[in-house]
């Protein structure tokens, strides 16, 4: 039995239903379990729960062989996190798979980083075997950032970022749930190029059939705007610090990792943009901008 914590976001989801593609017997570790019932079609156990509650956590791991670590970005995460650990490592769990970020470590610039470096020491000395997977920038996360006028906004100048599919993660992430040989290493998984907002333009007007424009805003108006569009205040502060680290070079590496796991090439941006184009239409995506 395979435990998915944040089996309803974005890569989790993908997890749970490559797991379920591969035959596994997969149990979804969820806040929200009508919403885990409309995602997976009853084809996975629902564990309600919350990280905030270390009893669900408890009953979730039970009879549990591996566990597939991924939560939200919240202060309380460290906290949340390295108590489930401890719990998993009680209840006998042989391996953890922990996502984390392509840049994490204590100290870190941005508080989402430092919090999986903790989170990942954590984990390392807990004696659980464990695997890090160190994912890039989502390609979902461009969605936040088209406005109501379809136009693409963010602070990102020429940052070329290896953003990457999370159906490509939830693959990863399966591929090493599944075989052996993996305990103690750190996989850094990314899309096929490095790539800037300009190219993300021009791709989602390719996919779309109309000219999408890129517009660069300053680091205080971006902040700004997605206040408005209702993210706390440190949340938006924290973003904004990733499109600083991404503009000096800190999320343009490029692996093949995704396909020596995988065995299949990562998707690229017009792969992701021709499939996802009707998530694009400026009255599907947040206002605020």
């Amino acid at each position: 039995m395979i435990l998915v914590t944040g089996a309803t976001g974005s890569a989790g989801s993908h997890v749970v239903r490559e797991l379920l593609q591969r035959g596994q017997a997969v149990r979804a570790f969820v806040r929200d379990p009508d919403k885990a019932a409309r995602l997976f079609d009853g084809d996975v156990e629902v564990a309600p729960g919350d990280f905030a509650d270390p009893q669900s956590v408890r009953a979730a791991l039970e009879g549990v062989e591996q566990v597939f670590l991924s939560g939200a970005d919240d202060p309380r995460r460290v906290a949340w996190e390295t108590s489930a650990i401890d719990s998993a490592v009680a209840a006998g769990v042989r391996r953890i798979v922990k996502l984390s970020s392509v840049v994490a470590e204590p100290g870190a610039a941005v508080a989402f980083w430092d919090w999986h470096g903790r989170i990942e020491q954590h984990l390392r000395g807990s004696g659980a075997a464990a695997v890090f997977l160190h994912s890039s920038f989502y390609m979902t996360n461009v969605l936040a950032a088209v406005g109501q006028d379809g136009r693409l906004y963010a602070p990102a100048g020429a940052a070329r970022i290896a953003m990457i599919d999370p159906r490509d993660v939830g693959a990863a992430a399966a591929a090493v749930l599944e075989t052996s040989g993996h305990d103690g290493r750190t996989y850094v998984l990314t899309g096929p190029e490095a790539i800037t907002y300009e190219r993300v333009a021009a791709e989602l007007s390719a996919a779309l059939g109309r000219t999408v424009e890129f517009v660069d805003v300053p680091d205080a108006g971006a902040k700004h705007a997605m206040m408005e569009s209702g993210l706390p205040e440190s949340a938006a502060g924290e973003v904004v610090k990733i499109f600083a680290q991404a503009r000096a070079g800190a999320a343009e590496q490029v692996t093949a990792t995704v396909e020596s796991l995988t065995g299949r090439r990562a998707r690229d941006f017009a792969c992701f943009a021709r499939d996802h184009a009707h998530l694009f239409a400026p009255e599907t995506v947040g206002a605020g901008r």
